[in-house]
């Protein structure tokens, strides 16, 4: 009966489509928020593959019309949905929690096509790793990470443009990570994570990645275009130093600013807003 249910929610958006089977938004809004509640709702892990996959069937339509730059869900609590402020980059993300094995991380990026061309759309899943994400490489479209993204701002260097991101990684059910990353699109229109942008002391990686107890809050968000402001991270006692599952924030704020093409590293700094 639940199959049944999923099936009639795809073929009544659809069906309202465009000739080219593009779905409506206020149509798929209503088909979304309702398969987002069912898999929230279930505790089954094929009725919930079952149901992501009308979610996905609904979006492949969605993410490939020409409003997807110009409309915004309203009434999705579970979706992730933002766009740069250059207009330039929309991405959609979900996770799926299953029981029986790992979660996993569902990912949209939208490229705008410009000088006529269409928008380029990239298609990423990634299952839940207990493992960190690495540090000092780049990832592709073949072996993204997964995360969820909830900000972003493009910066522009030698004429070249890409975009600071800002996600969260729940993989390790003990340790949640914050992730500050580059996104970047190649003379191929590949797709491309990471620079060696981020510096601290004497080390620079492709991205940052902050661990701390899955029971803690952090914040990290951008501070203005060219500077992101993150708590200070520290561990419960001096015994669990080397144990990020005892981390959480001591109540300080440092701060990762663009300087010359390259994200600087800055301790304590002042959080106040002047």
């Amino acid at each position: 009966m639940k199959a049944l249910f999923i099936y009639l929610i795809i073929f009544g958006c659809i069906s309202t489509g465009t000739v080219n089977s593009q779905v409506k938004p206020p149509n798929a809004s209503d088909a979304l928020e309702g398969l987002f509640n069912s898999l929230i709702d279930n505790y089954n892990d094929n009725d919930r593959v079952l149901i992501n996959d009308s979610i996905r069937t609904i979006l492949d339509s969605y993410v490939a019309s020409d409003s997807v730059f110009n409309h915004r869900f309203t009434s999705l609590r579970y979706m992730g949905q933002i766009t740069s402020p250059d207009s330039l980059l929309k991405i959609i993300t979900w996770n799926m929690v299953l029981e029986n094995e790992p979660g996993r991380y569902f990912c949209y990026f939208i490229k705008k096509g410009t000088g006529g061309r269409p928008n380029e759309i990239y298609r990423l899943s990634a299952n839940y790793n207990g493992n960190p994400v690495k540090t000092d490489t780049t990832y592709t479209e073949r072996d993204w990470y997964g995360a969820l993204y909830y900000d972003l701002r493009p910066v522009v260097t030698d004429g070249h443009r890409c975009w600071v991101l800002l996600g969260i990684d729940y993989g390790n059910p003990e340790i949640s990570r914050k992730i500050i990353d580059i996104v970047d699109f190649k003379n191929d229109d590949s797709i491309l994570f990471g620079r060696k942008w981020f510096e601290s002391g004497e080390e620079r990686k492709f991205r940052v990645v902050l661990e701390y107890a899955s029971n803690a809050m952090m914040t990290l968000r951008f501070r203005s275009d060219t500077s992101v402001i993150f708590d200070h991270l520290a561990p419960l006692s001096s015994a669990h130093k080397e144990d990020r599952q005892y981390y959480g924030p001591d109540y300080s704020f440092d701060t990762y600013d663009y300087k010359g093409e390259v994200w600087k590293l800055k301790l304590n700094v002042d959080a106040r807003n002047k």
